[in-house]
């Protein structure tokens, strides 16, 4: 037997725990898995959503893609405020 364990991360993510590792709200993961942007599953007769880690992940690289261009084709601006 190893010494080393290492913490088994879960399957699959709450929508709760999709927010908070995307630091946004709610809202917007369940308008993120409404439209498909986001893959996820509804589980049992109260429709349950459950968002597969790899999902998240295939996201997030996504995102990444998609901001790489707007930023390529001169389409992302400042978002921050001014301090």
């Amino acid at each position: 037997m190893s010494d080393d364990v290492t913490p088994k991360r879960p399957r699959f993510l709450t929508t709760e725990q999709v927010a908070d590792e995307l630091a946004v709200g709610l809202p917007t993961v369940r308008q993120l898995l409404k439209t498909g942007e986001l893959r996820g599953l509804q589980i049992g007769s109260r429709g349950v959503w459950r968002i597969a880690v790899t999902d998240v992940e295939d996201y997030i690289e996504q995102a990444y893609r998609v901001t790489a261009e707007r930023i390529a084709a001169g389409e992302v601006g400042d978002d921050e405020p001014a301090p």
